[in-house]
C-alpha cells in the first residue's frame, strides 16, 4: 500500500523498505515513512545519491538538507542507489518535470479550465502587468525624458533581456545595436529602478568587451553618460523643506563606510540641469576584471566615460560561491554536533560572501538615496551578481518591494524577466551535465534577504516561512515559474500557460506568509549592518529541526479548486497550508510539554515561539 497520498499527476514507481521505514520513489518527490514520523523531498531538490559504509544511502540536497538511509543488506542499498540514480537523473525534455503534469491534473479537476487556470495557476495582475504598472508608480516622465524601445521584440536583440526595455528618449535603436555589439551577450545598459523623491535611476547591464586590444564604443558611451543626464530632466519631487530623507536605522549601529570609495565626496543634487556623476558598481575584483579581458571582457575606463566613477566590490564568482556552500552544508549535517562548529562556519566563508553582497547593495542604495546620484551596475554576464546587487539595493530603498505583492514583482522584474539561468544554476535544465553552471546564486540572496528581516522585523509584510517556502519550490519543480534560463526560453516552451506560478501559492492573501509586526505605511530606506558578527545562519534552511515532520504533515502544497469535494484532501485549502520547514527550529524553542491546539503553520504560533526563544537567550 502507498504510505502517503498521492498527487493527481504523481505515480508511485518504486516502493520497499528501508530497516524500520518504508520508502518509495514517484516521478515527483522520494517518501520515507518511519513509526512515527515522514519525510518528503522534491526530485529535483536531489543534487547527488551515493552509498555509504556498504548499508548506507547519503542524499545530498541543493537546499543543504542531507539525509541518511540505513538498509539491512548491501544489496538492497545498491537496488534502492540505482533507482535513485536514474530518478534524478536530468530530463530530456522540458515536459519530463512534474510541474507539467501538477497543472494539468489541476486543470482536470474543474470543468472550466479557463477559469481554473485563472484563479489557481497565474499570478495576479500586479506580476503579469508589471512593466507598465512600475513605470507608472516609479514616475518616468515618457513624454521627453525616458522612451519604452521594442527593439528586443520577439527577443531579436537579446534572448536573455525582457522584450521592453527603457532607455533616454534621444537613444536610438541604431545606436542600442551598436552598444549590444559592445556589451557581453548582447545586455546592454538598461534603467530598472527610479528613485521618485531625487529622480536618481538604477541601470544594469553587463560587461564591455573591451579585451587586450582596449576596443572602445562611442555609443556605449554616449549612452551611459545620458543615463545621468536624463535623470537631471527628470529629477523627481524632493522632499518637503529640502531635508534628505536618510531613513536612520533606529538607534542600530551604523552601517559600514569604509568601502564607499569617493561616494561621500559629492554633497547632493545641485540643481536640476546639473547631471550628477555616474557610480558604475563592477561587482568584481579589479584583478577579476582586468583578467576577463583575456576573455574578450574587461571594465569600463573612467578616462572614456566622463563624470563617471568606478567602484568594484570584489564578490565571489560562482564557482567560489558554490565551494563555500558546499563546505557550508558538509558543516551544518555533521553528526553529532562539532566542537570547533564557529571555526568550521567561519571556514565556509558563506557570511563573509553575505557581508560584501550586503555592503555592495548599501553602496548601490546610499548613492541613489544620500546623493542622488545614477548607479549602473554590472558583474561579467549580468545575470549572477548583477540582480543579487540590484534587486537588494531596491529592497533597501522602496517599501513596496517589502510587500509580498512588490516581492514577486521584484524576483519577476529582476531576476527572471532578465535571464538568470535558474535552469542551470539549479540544476534542473535538460541534456545539461555540466556541474560547474550549477550554484545557489538565488537561495544566497534569499539568505540576504532573510538577514535584513532579521535586522527590521517590522518593516517586512511577509515572514520568514515566505522565504523559506520560496527556497523550497525554486527547487521542487512543482511549479513552473523557475524552469527555463531565460524569458525567451519560457515563452518557447509555452510554460507560463501550462504550468502553475508559484505566486497563486505565496500571494498576499496568505496569511500563513503574513508578518504579525508588520507596520505599513513607514517610508524608510533601510541601512542595515553589514559586519559578518552582525549576520546569522539561517537555521530554518541550513539547521532544519532533526527529527522529520509529525505524520501526516505532508510537505507538499495541494490546490484545490473552489467548491471541491475531494475525500481526498478534505479539511486542506489554499488558506491553511502544510507545515514549513521554517517552522521546525521556531517549535523546539518551545517547550515541548505543553499542549498545542493550533497548527504548525499558524503564524500566531510562530511568533509565540520566537517569543520564547528571545527568552531563553
Amino acid at each position: 500500500q502507498v504510505p502517503f497520498t498521492v498527487l493527481q499527476g504523481e505515480g508511485v514507481e518504486y516502493l520497499g523498505h528501508a530497516n524500520d521505514a518504508v520508502i518509495a520513489i514517484s516521478n515527483y518527490r522520494l517518501h520515507i515513512k518511519f513509526k512515527d514520523s515522514v519525510i518528503n523531498v522534491p526530485l529535483r531538490m536531489m543534487e547527488s545519491v551515493e552509498c555509504r559504509d556498504m548499508f548506507q544511502l547519503h542524499i545530498v540536497c541543493k537546499d543543504s538538507k542531507v539525509i541518511r538511509c540505513h538498509f539491512s543488506t548491501f544489496k538492497q542499498c545498491q537496488e534502492w542507489l540505482k533507482r535513485l540514480t536514474r530518478a534524478i537523473a536530468r530530463p530530456a525534455k522540458p515536459e519530463d518535470l512534474f510541474a507539467f503534469a501538477y497543472h494539468a491534473w489541476c486543470l482536470g479537476v474543474c470543468v472550466d479550465e479557463e477559469d481554473q487556470h485563472a484563479h489557481l495557476c497565474r499570478p495576479g495582475d500586479h506580476v503579469r502587468y508589471r512593466f507598465e504598472m512600475e513605470l507608472v508608480r516609479m514616475g518616468f516622465d515618457l513624454q521627453n525624458v525616458w522612451r519604452v524601445s521594442d527593439i528586443n521584440n520577439n527577443y531579436k536583440l537579446c534572448s536573455s533581456y525582457p522584450q521592453k526595455l527603457l532607455v533616454p528618449v534621444w537613444i536610438t535603436d541604431k545606436e542600442l545595436e551598436n552598444v549590444a555589439s559592445f556589451r557581453s551577450w548582447k545586455r546592454i545598459p538598461v534603467v530598472v529602478y527610479r528613485h521618485v523623491r531625487n529622480g536618481a535611476v538604477i541601470a544594469r547591464c553587463s560587461q564591455p568587451e573591451i579585451s587586450w586590444w582596449g576596443w572602445r564604443n562611442a555609443d556605449d558611451e554616449y549612452l551611459v553618460t545620458s543615463i545621468a543626464k536624463a535623470c537631471a530632466l527628470n529629477p523627481g519631487v524632493k522632499a518637503s523643506g529640502g531635508v534628505p530623507h536618510n531613513g536612520s536605522s533606529d538607534g542600530s549601529e551604523a552601517c559600514d563606510t569604509d568601502f564607499d570609495s569617493s561616494l561621500t565626496a559629492c554633497s547632493g543634487v545641485e540643481n536640476a540641469g546639473t547631471p550628477q556623476k555616474l557610480l558604475i558598481l563592477d561587482a568584481r575584483s579589479y584583478t577579476a576584471a582586468v583578467a576577463n579581458r583575456a576573455k574578450g571582457g574587461g571594465c569600463e575606463c573612467e578616462e572614456y566615460y566622463p563624470n563617471c566613477e568606478v567602484v568594484f566590490m570584489g564578490m565571489a564568482n560562482i564557482h567560489s560561491i558554490r565551494n563555500s556552500f558546499q563546505y557550508l552544508r558538509a558543516v551544518c549535517s555533521q553528526v553529532p554536533d562539532p566542537s570547533n562548529w564557529l571555526s568550521a562556519l567561519e571556514s565556509t566563508k558563506w557570511l563573509q560572501h553575505l557581508s560584501v553582497m550586503l555592503k555592495a547593495a548599501v553602496l548601490v542604495s546610499s548613492a541613489v538615496d544620500r546623493e542622488g546620484r545614477p548607479v549602473l551596475v554590472h558583474c561579467s554576464d549580468g545575470w549572477d551578481r548583477t540582480p543579487q546587487i540590484v534587486a537588494l539595493a531596491k529592497i533597501l530603498l522602496d517599501p513596496y518591494y517589502r510587500t509580498m505583492e512588490g516581492f514577486q514583482v521584484l524576483v519577476e522584474s529582476d531576476w527572471l524577466d532578465f535571464g538568470h539561468k535558474f535552469g542551470d544554476r539549479c540544476g534542473h535544465q535538460e541534456k545539461v551535465e555540466d556541474q560547474n553552471e550549477q550554484c545557489p546564486v538565488f537561495l544566497q540572496w534569499l539568505d540576504a534577504v532573510h538577514q535584513l528581516l532579521k535586522q527590521f522585523p517590522c518593516l517586512f509584510e511577509f515572514n520568514e516561512a515566505f522565504l523559506v517556502k520560496l527556497v523550497q519550490h525554486t527547487y521542487s519543480c512543482l511549479y513552473g515559474t523557475f524552469l527555463g534560463n531565460s524569458p525567451c526560453e519560457r515563452e518557447m516552451h509555452n510554460i507560463y500557460k501550462r504550468t502553475c506560478s508559484v505566486w497563486s501559492l505565496l500571494r498576499a492573501g496568505n496569511k500563513n506568509f503574513h508578518n504579525l509586526l508588520y507596520m505599513p505605511g513607514s517610508e524608510q530606506v533601510l541601512h542595515p549592518v553589514c559586519h559578518v558578527r552582525a549576520l546569522h545562519v539561517w537555521t530554518a534552511v541550513y539547521l532544519p529541526a532533526s527529527s522529520p515532520h509529525p505524520l501526516g504533515q505532508d510537505d507538499m502544497d495541494i490546490y484545490l479548486p473552489p467548491g471541491s469535494q475531494s475525500q481526498e484532501f478534505s479539511g486542506r485549502c489554499l488558506d491553511r497550508l502544510p507545515k514549513t520547514r521554517s517552522m521546525d527550529d521556531l517549535l523546539s524553542a518551545c517547550d515541548s510539554s505543553s499542549p498545542l491546539t493550533r497548527t504548525s503553520s499558524d503564524p500566531n504560533l510562530n511568533n509565540h515561539c520566537q517569543e520564547v526563544r528571545v527568552g531563553l537567550e
